[in-house]
């Protein structure tokens, strides 16, 4: 038999229509069920549904709103896998980082990286060179773009900043930043596109079990109106990251195999405060690698590498994390010296890693490891943001196989390598560039300056159009308020927002990167928020006490001890 006719017309994404999804939830037998609305499950959800499955998403918060908005948002060739021996992962992080560039050259976009070498640095210039070299190869990364040794001048040019007392030369080479947040979005936006039906605020209670104890669904409960649904399906999946284990125990016993959660933490500064000229990749007096990152109005700076075991819904920076990224910045750049009163926002994630006895932190493999419950439960874990798409096709490539040995249906072979992430994709870089000039031009008539073009293209892409025809441009409000909302009438009509984090965090990064914009065009934001959902007076002020804590938690640090695990040199 042939495969499923693909959902003749692409699922909508929008909020508006949330209704009208719960009943297609509710009236449809489905292919695959999955669990979790990450980088992994988004890319599970794209892929299945390109490939003929009837597919459903269900994520319990937001899109994102886990592991996948709180990454360093580099897709990188793994430079740190290499000292590890792990020239597999190194090679295959490097060939996904130029296809996902590909999809989406305005979200994933080329990124130079300077490494210092310093007196007593775990790095050696003959070491550092032949390193990057391998790298280069192993990555594939294109002759204009592969790495240069730079001496102590060079190397102090590129960064002023750093200590010339101690600074000795460079390595120079490629990476790719992109916003982790967009990216998963994008999947899901494209997942809806081929049919896929991809809902937030949609919690897994349980699983809906046959006589022969097979799952053969679940039972959810809409998070939005408190609704409790059961769906059927052939297959579900689990790409839940931090929470797999926890979904794992609602299906089965764990077995052999579990989770071991380490906790990354992101500190935020002015750029006027950390004033560094390009992206830099250092290594701390503890033997650890740190990023420092220039990002528009910012410079933000990490990542830690501790175990966790605590909420996995509210994980927290905590004082002694923020001192030592702060001690990290004043070791590598003494002319600065920041101090924690100069931190102006924050994130902290988890990395959801297979437990090794024995294992430091740093020490637990990268790699993703996928494992599947006797009932018939398929869960993924580990892996990194970089390899998604790889992640992605192993799970729907085992469920097929389950699927066609059950009934006979055949499906067509993975293509997300070719799949655009947005709607009128770019070509290329330069492509991105010449149409952010543009957008420069027209958005000087409204009052707005380049760098609001750059923030838009990229967070949109081309979808930029949409939003800036919508600007209402008045006497009565700024320019930045006409922006912010009408790109919240975007959100909830494109994207999915249903509350008023979603837009602040994870559509437009203004919690991480502009929170200091946020007091302007937060009352008008919610405003328009409050008319477009009907929202009830107490449902505006539930909305505000939740943007309240979002913003208290990225400014605050909690006073918790976290026992810090180096690197071994």
């Amino acid at each position: 038999m042939e495969a499923h006719q693909m959902i003749a017309k692409g699922c909508t994404f929008s909020v508006l229509d949330r209704d009208a999804h719960i009943s297609q939830l509710k009236d449809q037998h489905w292919d695959l069920i999955v669990i979790g609305g990450g980088v992994t499950g988004c890319g599970i959800a794209l892929d299945a549904a390109a490939r003929g499955l009837k597919t459903v998403l269900l994520e319990k918060e937001d899109f994102a709103s886990g592991t996948s908005s709180k990454s360093t948002k580099l897709i990188h060739g793994g430079l740190r896998y290499l000292k590890q021996l792990d020239i597999g992962l190194v090679r295959e992080t490097g060939t996904e980082r130029a296809i996902v560039h590909r999809l989406a050259p305005h979200l994933v976009i080329p990124e130079k990286m300077l490494l210092p070498l310093t007196d007593g640095g775990t790095y050696g210039k003959l070491g550092t060179s032949f390193g990057l070299w391998v790298y280069d190869l192993l990555a594939g990364v294109k002759p204009e773009d592969q790495r240069i040794m730079l001496n102590k001048q060079e190397a102090h040019q590129k960064e002023p900043l750093l200590n010339p007392d101690t600074l000795r030369g460079g390595g120079y080479y490629a990476e790719y930043r992109t916003d982790d947040a967009r990216l998963t979005l994008e999947l899901a936006k494209a997942a809806s596109a081929y049919g896929a039906l991809a809902m937030n605020y949609m919690e897994v209670d349980d699983f809906l079990t046959g006589k022969d104890g097979h799952i053969q669904g679940i039972q959810a409960t809409d998070k939005l109106s408190g609704e409790t649904l059961s769906l059927s399906a052939h297959q579900v999946v689990s790409a839940g990251g931090p929470w797999v284990d926890g979904i794992r125990k609602k299906a089965a016993p764990l077995g052999t195999k579990h989770l071991q959660l380490t906790k990354g933490i992101h500190l935020v500064f002015p750029h006027h405060v950390l004033p560094v000229r390009q992206s830099l990749y250092f290594d701390v007096p503890d033997g650890r690698m740190v990023f420092a990152i220039p990002r528009g109005k910012v410079t933000y700076v990490g990542t830690t590498d501790t175990f966790y075991s605590g909420n996995l819904d509210r994980v927290l920076v905590t004082r002694n994390d923020a001192d030592y990224l702060v001690s990290a910045v004043n070791s590598v750049f003494p002319s600065v010296q920041v101090g924690m009163s100069d931190i102006v926002s924050s994130w902290a994630g988890l990395r959801p890693l297979i437990h090794q006895d024995g294992k430091s932190p740093s020490e637990l493999s990268r790699k993703d490891e996928v494992f599947t419950s006797p009932n018939g439960l398929i869960s993924i874990a580990g892996g990194k943001l970089t390899g998604y798409r790889k992640m992605a096709k192993k799970v729907v490539d085992r469920v097929i196989k389950t699927i066609t040995k059950k009934s006979g249906i055949s499906f067509s072979p993975c293509k997300t390598h070719t799949i655009k992430l947005t709607p009128e994709p770019f070509s290329s870089a330069k492509e991105v560039e010449a149409y952010t000039e543009e957008l420069r031009k027209k958005l000087a008539g409204c009052g707005l300056h380049s760098d609001h073009a750059d923030y838009l293209v990229g967070n949109y892409g081309r979808q930029s159009a949409a939003i800036v025809a919508d600007l209402q441009l008045s006497v009565s409000a700024s320019p930045e308020i006409a922006l912010a909302c009408s790109e919240v009438r975007f959100g909830v009509k494109k994207e999915a927002v249903a509350r008023a984090e979603d837009f602040f965090v994870r559509r437009t990064g203004r919690l991480f990167f502009d929170i200091d914009g946020i007091e302007e065009v937060r009352r008008p934001v919610l405003d328009e928020m409050q008319t477009l959902l009907s929202w009830s007076a107490d449902r505006r002020r539930a909305e505000e006490g939740l943007l309240d804590q979002a913003l208290h938690d990225a400014t605050h640090f909690a006073a918790q001890k976290t026992v810090l695990n180096p690197t071994p040199k």
